[in-house]
């Protein structure tokens, strides 16, 4: 009966090829356990206009007509943005959102340099407000349907469209606090003033 097979009864040579064979095969098997971090975010969209909606602002001819044209596109592009996002084209709907972001930015700007004290001024503040309001529950509806390295920058999306109705806000009812609030220092320097007919004291005959 022969003894039973052991390492130590091995040829060295043979115990160098199962130690060479041993690590190849645990080398993939590791590979496997521990894969390459992906990263957890998209690269993100460009924030442009595209020349042919550019084309459509430089059209306008008034302010009003401005702000309603690029409102008018923006919603465009966010529904856009939907259509790709229900195709799970991520992709697609990240560079509509872009376009999206770029156009409200630039009705943002417009908006800075014009006279708040102007009920016209005001009236385009509001309807910027009004639309961003409606825009919040679809950014957020689109978020939750997205993958993780694409809803981050939708989630910055929603933040930056809020910051947009909080500027339109405070640019709206800006004029009306300053009005409201400028009497006071008038009120508080009337009791100083000097009363001419306030009558003196009596003098007692002498």
């Amino acid at each position: 009966m022969k003894p039973p097979l052991t390492y130590q009864s091995l040829p060295a040579s043979v115990l160098k090829i199962l130690v060479v064979s041993f690590a190849i095969y645990l080398h993939p098997v590791q590979a496997q356990d521990n894969p390459v971090q992906q990263p957890l975010t998209a690269p993100p969209p460009p924030k442009v206009i595209s020349r042919l909606d550019r084309a459509q602002l430089d059209a306008t001819k008034d302010t009003k007509a401005r702000i309603r044209t690029t409102i008018q596109l923006a919603e465009t592009h966010l529904t856009t943005a939907e259509s790709f996002t229900g195709r799970n084209d991520y992709d697609h709907a990240a560079l509509e959102l872009g376009n999206y972001a770029a156009l409200i930015e630039d009705a943002l700007n417009f908006l800075t340099p014009l006279s708040r004290d102007r009920n016209k001024t005001r009236d385009l503040y509001k309807r910027l407000e009004l639309a961003l309001r409606a825009h919040g529950p679809r950014l957020t509806a689109m978020r939750r349907s997205t993958p993780l390295e694409y809803a981050y920058w939708i989630k910055g999306l929603e933040d930056f469209a809020r910051q947009g109705r909080t500027e339109a806000l405070n640019s709206f009812y800006g004029h009306t606090v300053f009005r409201e609030s400028s009497p006071k220092p008038q009120d508080e320097k009337k009791p100083n003033k000097p009363k001419d007919n306030v009558p003196g004291p009596e003098r007692k005959p002498q």
